[in-house]
C-alpha cells in the first residue's frame, strides 16, 4: 500500500511535466511570451483588421516584410504592440507606399521581400524602435543562435496569439537546406533554420534575428506542420537584397 502511495505522488509531480512534453507546439510553436516591448522593432499588419503578417521597422518611414504578405487589400501597421487587444503605447498606421520586390514570384516563391512606406513617420521611443540590416552580401554561418517573434499560431492549424511570441532556432547548412527542399530552396536568395521553436502561419514577414541584426524574412515551411525538422523554416535572406532596399528607400 505504501509503495502504491509513493507511485501515485510520483506520478502526480510527474503530471505537469508529462502534459508540457505532450504539447510541444505551444508559443510561436513551442516558444515563449517575450517581454513586452523587447523587439520595439516589430509591427503586425492587419488586413480587414485582423493580423495576417509580421513585419519589422528598418527605419522611421519603412517596414520591411514579405511580399507574400500583401494581396492588394489594404494593409494597416500596428506599431509599439505586445498585446494586440491593448491599443496602450500601440500606434495604427496606414500604408502609403506598398513596394513588393520586382521579380517576386508566389510559386514557387522566390524573391518573397516587400517595404511598406508608412503615410506618416512614427515616433519614436523606448516601445518604437527599428532593427539594423546586414551588409550587402553578408553571409549567416550555419549553426549560428537566432530567434523569430509573432502573433502567429501557437501550433498547426491552431489559433493565433493575441501577445507577442518568440523562439529560438539554428541557422542550418546551405547544402542541407538544399537537400531538404530541393528546387523550392535557392542559396543565393534564402537562409533555413530549425530548433525546437519555430515560425508557423500569421508569423511570415517577421525577422529572423542573429544578435542585434535582422538576417531574413520569414517566408515559407511546411504548410500542414508548423517547425517541420524535415523541412526547416526558410527565410528571404536580406544581404542579397540590401541594395535594392537602399535604392527604395532613398526615392
Amino acid at each position: 500500500m505504501t509503495i502504491l502511495i509513493i507511485s501515485l505522488l510520483l506520478l502526480a509531480s510527474l503530471l505537469p511535466l508529462l502534459t508540457f512534453t505532450a504539447h510541444v507546439n505551444v508559443g510561436i510553436v513551442n516558444g515563449r511570451e517575450a517581454k513586452p516591448h523587447s523587439r520595439p522593432y516589430m509591427v503586425s499588419l492587419l488586413t480587414n483588421g485582423q493580423h495576417d503578417c509580421g513585419g519589422f521597422l528598418i527605419s522611421d518611414e519603412f517596414v520591411l516584410t514579405a511580399a507574400h504578405c500583401w494581396n492588394g487589400y489594404e494593409i494597416l501597421v500596428v506599431v509599439g504592440a505586445h498585446d494586440l487587444r491593448s491599443s496602450q503605447s500601440s500606434d495604427v498606421i496606414r500604408v502609403k507606399s506598398y513596394i513588393q520586390h520586382p521579380n517576386y514570384i508566389p510559386s514557387p516563391i522566390q524573391n518573397d521581400v516587400m517595404l511598406l512606406r508608412l503615410e506618416k513617420k512614427v515616433k519614436l521611443n523606448k516601445n518604437i524602435k527599428w532593427i539594423s540590416l546586414p551588409k550587402k552580401g553578408e553571409e549567416v554561418e550555419a549553426g549560428i543562435l537566432c530567434s523569430v517573434a509573432g502573433w502567429g499560431r501557437l501550433w498547426t492549424n491552431g489559433p493565433g496569439s493575441y501577445r507577442l511570441m518568440e523562439a529560438f532556432t539554428t541557422t542550418k547548412n546551405q547544402a542541407d537546406c538544399q537537400r531538404r527542399w530541393r528546387s523550392s530552396f535557392l542559396a543565393s536568395q534564402m537562409i533555413c533554420a530549425y530548433g525546437s521553436g519555430g515560425s508557423c502561419k500569421g508569423d511570415s514577414g517577421g525577422p529572423l534575428v542573429c544578435g542585434n541584426t535582422a538576417v531574413g524574412v520569414t517566408s515559407f515551411g511546411v504548410k500542414n506542420l508548423c517547425n517541420s525538422p524535415e523541412r526547416p523554416n526558410v527565410y528571404t535572406k536580406i544581404s542579397a537584397y540590401i541594395q535594392w532596399i537602399d535604392e527604395q528607400m532613398t526615392f
